[in-house]
């Protein structure tokens, strides 16, 4: 039986990335995304031109309803395997001072909310051999003074739910990781309002460059997989050196 694996925040950036490499190496997928549904209707295709089984569900993380839907549509491929918790959001780049309640709820319900949502519907669902990695950030660690520490520490939250989530049910086979990626070359920085963000942050970068949605994807699919099974609780950072 072919692995089922659920990925929200599949149609753009490192989601979409992780959902063709998983299809390549065998998963059926359930793609979560908010609303760009052509987006979301290209990554699909591209799964499918593999031959593996996929859904794309849209789905609000922050709502318990439209989640609960998201992972109904995975029972009807199969026994859930995996979970990648991808789905997040910033928001404009600026002083601390300068935030918004709007912007901190919504960085929270997406960002924290959303992945507490997802994870409890997918242990309920798991077994043994089932894995879920959360994307987490470099920002987590950096703090990301004078851009959104909101969203650091969201972040951060990402990896100590990553830490609790791994010793609770470790009894039970599933094993909890987190990928924490640097800056990576995707729309979220003009989300930020920063668009050109890769290139003109990449002096500050060791390895000297942005990454690449597909080596971030690289990192997840190996955590998911059984090459890792004696890996949980890790937070594997993807962040050319930050």
């Amino acid at each position: 039986m072919n692995p089922v694996t659920v990925i929200t925040g599949a149609g753009r950036g490192i989601g979409a990335a992780t959902a063709r490499r998983l299809a390549t190496a065998g998963h059926d997928l359930v793609l979560g995304y908010r609303s760009d549904h052509a987006a979301a209707a290209t990554v699909l295709a591209d799964v499918h031109a593999t031959g593996r089984r996929a859904v794309a569900i849209a789905a609000d993380t922050g709502d318990p309803d439209q989640v609960q839907r998201l992972f109904t549509a995975a029972d009807d491929l199969g026994p859930l395997t995996g979970l990648v918790n991808n789905a997040g959001v910033t928001s404009p780049i600026g002083p601390f001072t300068d935030l918004t309640v709007t912007d901190l709820r919504r960085v929270v319900d997406v960002n924290l909310i959303g992945y507490v949502l997802c994870a409890q519907q997918a242990v309920r669902r798991m077994r043994d051999g089932a894995a879920i990695v959360n994307v987490s950030s470099a920002a987590a660690t950096l703090g990301s003074p004078g851009e959104y520490i909101h969203y650091a520490a969201a972040k951060a939250a990402t990896d100590t739910l990553t830490v609790g989530l791994a010793k609770e049910f470790a009894p039970h086979g599933i094993r909890v990781n987190a990928v924490a990626p640097g800056i990576i070359r995707t729309d979220i920085h003009a989300v930020s309002g920063v668009p050109d963000r890769p290139d003109t942050a990449a002096g500050r970068i060791p390895l000297g460059r942005a990454g690449e949605p597909d080596e971030v994807a690289a990192a997840i699919a190996w955590l998911l997989s059984p090459e890792a099974s004696y890996t949980t609780g890790a937070v594997l950072r993807t962040a050319g050196g930050l």
